[in-house]
């Protein structure tokens, strides 16, 4: 009987064929400032180590050899395995139709190709993440075991990029609050994520004398306002340092990251509005998506708190981001997980 290739699998594998050679071509083309983070970790300037993104990086491309490699043909290897973490997770029955879904996943590709074939530390926050879908998806791992050891987890993760550490604190105080009878729970939710952020930084700026994204993207961003490679940086329109202009900061970079509108001031930077398109679109769905769960929590519960860890990262990241470019390349690190949410009807527990 001869054997018929199902057309969401056909499209799956021709996308990705598409982005592997993408991703391959591109490392003879790109410009310098999307190798800066490769070059980086390959020759050597920040020394191994156990602890900061920069040194692992470092430590495990040295031990894997990846990072010796001409980067063409780390990306000829590094693709594939993206692709095959997704193709693990599950194809949609619907892969093959044009949707809202769909078109995020194709343009996804298209960026991971872009941003991280070469050598990068999302590929390891990739396949990290990776590891706390299995836990989702592991019919053995009770719900209450998936939440202890998917926070452990990322708690663990604090070493590579320090900031991962509040993800399951906050995420934690968001499910809260989806128990708590709201006229919008979605909306509610997401809003007391933010004054939750929002009250952390605060706290933390009267222990130390300075705010989060004082001391994160405002200490990064403080050198970088005439750079050239930096049109895209996320400036507060209020000084830091202020009770009020932390708060401002904080939901100033939180929109900036998330509902990106204010980037249109760079249409003539394809790059930057497609990232745009692509964001806007990622949120709108997922916020949808989230609704829909709530509304049969028990059987969505698995991926009720996937959306939360989620969603904290994004809140997250509106604190420590300094730049659209970061944010794009630091989104698509946590891919395996976006995948996960935007399919969960086919990503039921249970390893495929």
């Amino acid at each position: 009987m001869a054997y018929t290739v199902k057309k969401n699998h056909l499209i799956f594998l021709l996308l990705a064929i598409f982005g592997w050679l993408l991703s391959i071509a591109l490392q003879f083309v790109m410009p310098d400032r999307f190798l800066g983070d490769a070059n980086t970790i390959t020759t050597g300037i920040v020394e191994e180590g156990l602890v900061g993104g920069y040194e692992i990086s470092t430590l495990i491309y040295r031990i894997t050899l990846l990072g010796k490699l001409p980067y063409p043909i780390v990306a000829l290897i590094q693709f594939p395995v993206y692709m095959y973490i997704l193709y693990k997770i599950g194809i949609p029955d619907d892969f093959h139709m044009l949707n809202v879904k769909n078109v995020i996943v194709y343009l996804a590709v298209i960026i991971i190709a872009v941003f991280i074939a070469m050598p990068s530390k999302e590929f390891i926050t990739y396949v990290f993440i990776a590891i706390v879908i299995y836990i989702f998806k592991n019919s053995r791992i009770s719900y209450m075991w998936s939440i202890i050891l998917s926070s452990l987890l990322l708690a663990v993760f604090a070493v590579f990029r320090i900031y991962f550490c509040l993800i399951p604190v906050l995420a934690m105080c968001m499910y809260a609050v989806t128990f708590v009878k709201l006229k919008n729970k979605t909306l509610a939710t997401y809003t007391y994520g933010l004054l939750i952020i929002i009250f952390m930084s605060l706290s933390y700026g009267i222990l130390k004398g300075e705010f989060l994204t004082e001391s994160t993207r405002g200490f990064v961003n403080s050198d970088r306002s005439n750079a050239l490679a930096s049109n895209s940086i996320i400036v507060s329109p209020l000084p830091l340092g202020t009770w009020y202009g932390e708060i401002v900061s904080i939901l100033h970079g939180f929109f900036s990251v998330n509902l990106p509108v204010n980037g249109l001031k760079h249409i003539l930077s394809p790059q930057i509005l497609a990232f745009i398109i692509w964001q806007v679109l990622l949120f709108y769905i997922l916020l949808v998506r989230f609704s829909w769960a709530l509304k049969n929590r028990f059987k969505y519960r698995y991926e009720i708190w996937a959306l939360l860890l989620l969603f904290s990262y994004f809140i997250v990241q509106g604190v420590f981001e300094p730049d659209l470019g970061s944010a794009v390349k630091h989104k698509v690190g946590l891919f395996p997980l976006i995948y996960y949410c935007l399919y969960y009807e086919n990503s039921r527990t249970g390893i495929s």
